[in-house]
């Protein structure tokens, strides 16, 4: 183990662990807009400096690996005075439109400004950026003049979804995070799996389904994703008695975060005019609805009608992949052994 000191604690980390890493597991908050642990160190945006007595020049600590004996100052006037100049420098081509902003909030750019005190910027006469928003799909919204550079778009786009549909484009002021060709997102190379969006730390990218409420008024209910048997985890996201859209929850034990487009997008269904929600039986050739209790019994009986008279081996059953496992199980023994076939198939077998 590597013995080093921050902020006056004793730490005690495993060799390799970065400085960032080493004073989060003692409870030391380390501003960070680039950093995320399910990615690889990109070291853009600076604002995670600390300074380490006997070095002349601040070290950037989700890139510094811990040594012994090291002694770590993360608030010391060297490193608050530089992170208020970060932060100074991402506002003066930032928009100022916190009071209307999508992700305010939910903001980290906004909550690191509000932690040091950065009210506005002092760089009046810079250039600012004008980019054109991208609203034209219906899920995602991306707004170029709000992007800080952090990268986390194009990192869990390359390493963890392995889709490359977005990277870094231009030199200099004038870098955008783009497409190919800077093309709108479409499903041609996107999979809109919305994991950029989850990691954006500010308003450049949005997701649609929850535009028009606040963070602070929605109420989160984690629940298992119905679309598949995985098991995916994620935070319902409930305003006013509805369900108004999702968000990834990284404690999740089977997905740890990651969603694809059902889970992410599609829980719309649940207010669909569409959505079947009573049992309907067929008479006369017109369905019409029908209680539980009616539907289940005259499935029942059917069933058994048709292995009395035809042999078990006439009936034949389909499961789901949108059911769980054990929901799979007991339709299986069901079949198996109340039905006494073996004839049962899954969706997603192949």
């Amino acid at each position: 183990m590597v013995e080093l000191t921050i902020d006056g604690r004793a730490v005690s980390v495993a060799p390799g662990t970065s400085i960032l890493e080493a004073a989060a597991s003692v409870g030391v908050d380390i501003p960070a807009l680039c950093y995320d642990k399910t990615l690889t160190t990109f070291g853009a945006c600076r604002l995670c400096s600390v300074e380490i007595e006997g070095r002349a020049n601040l070290a950037a600590a989700c890139s510094t690996p811990v040594a012994d004996g090291l002694v770590v100052l993360t608030e010391s006037d060297t490193v608050v005075d530089a992170r208020r100049t970060v932060l100074d420098l991402l506002l003066s081509d930032h928009p100022q439109d916190c009071l209307i902003c999508e992700k305010a909030g939910d903001c980290l750019l906004q909550e690191y400004c509000y932690r040091y005190g950065v009210e506005h910027t002092s760089f009046v006469k810079g250039a600012t950026k004008n980019f054109e928003l991208d609203d034209d799909n219906h899920l995602i919204q991306r707004d170029q003049n709000k992007c800080i550079l952090c990268g986390k778009c194009v990192r869990v786009c390359h390493e963890v979804q392995a889709t490359n549909a977005v990277d870094f484009a231009g030199r200099g002021f004038e870098s955008t995070v783009t497409t190919s060709f800077d093309h709108p997102l479409n499903k041609d190379f996107c999979r809109f799996c919305g994991q950029c969006v989850d990691l954006c730390p500010t308003g450049a990218l949005v997701n649609k389904q929850l535009k028009g409420t606040r963070t602070w008024e929605r109420q989160k209910v984690r629940t298992t994703c119905p679309f598949c048997g995985v098991g995916c985890n994620f935070d319902l996201n409930v305003h006013e008695g509805k369900v108004v859209g999702v968000t990834a929850n990284y404690d999740a034990p089977v997905n740890a975060g990651s969603l694809c487009v059902k889970g992410r997008f599609h829980t719309d269904l649940i207010d669909s005019p569409d959505r079947i929600t009573t049992p309907l039986i067929k008479r006369d050739g017109v369905f019409e609805p029908a209680s539980w209790d009616e539907a289940l019994d005259l499935v029942a009986s059917r069933l058994l009608e048709i292995k009395q008279s035809d042999g078990p081996d006439a009936i034949a059953v389909l499961s789901s992949a949108r059911c769980t496992n054990e929901e799979n199980y007991l339709l299986q023994r069901l079949t198996r052994a109340g039905l006494n076939t073996n004839s049962i198939d899954h969706c997603a077998r192949t």
